[in-house]
């Protein structure tokens, strides 16, 4: 039995509409037992002047990789998560084609998770390696008085 709830890829997908990760090409592509797989394109979007990944773009992979998986673990009618610390180290650069990015957990507690995500380019080799901390956010109940 795996630590997410049941979803699927297009309602994980439906997530990001509207947002800065459909506007850079983000599309999640797997989702596992305690495992989120996405990709996005090498490209004018996410490139910096140099021609290669943009490091931030690589963030901002990550962060929404670790974000969604995080949000996998909640009760969301109870609970929500929000980024508090990302950390990259930019290993290799890319020119073009995808980088795929998987977020797996490191720690999942009551008030905070950490996730680690690897991003590799279309060989499999690492291009980064970073970690997100998450803080757990309760929904605030309606008094009953």
């Amino acid at each position: 039995m795996g630590i997410f709830r049941r979803v699927t890829i297009d309602q994980l997908n439906r997530l990001n509409s509207g947002t800065m990760s459909e506007s850079i090409g983000i599309e999640l592509t797997e989702v596992g037992e305690d495992y989120l797989k996405g990709k996005m394109p090498v490209d004018s979007r996410t490139v910096q002047p140099y021609g290669i990944l943009h490091g931030g773009a690589s963030a901002a992979l990550a962060e929404t990789l670790g974000s969604i998986a995080g949000m996998l673990v909640l009760d969301s009618e109870k609970e929500y998560c929000v980024g508090m610390e990302i950390n990259a180290n930019h290993i290799r650069s890319v020119r073009g084609g995808y980088v795929y990015g998987t977020a797996k957990p490191i720690h999942v507690g009551r008030k905070t998770q950490v996730w680690e995500i690897r991003i590799e380019d279309d060989g499999g080799k690492l291009v980064c390696i970073s970690r997100l901390t998450l803080a757990v956010i309760s929904r605030k109940l309606p008094s009953l008085s």
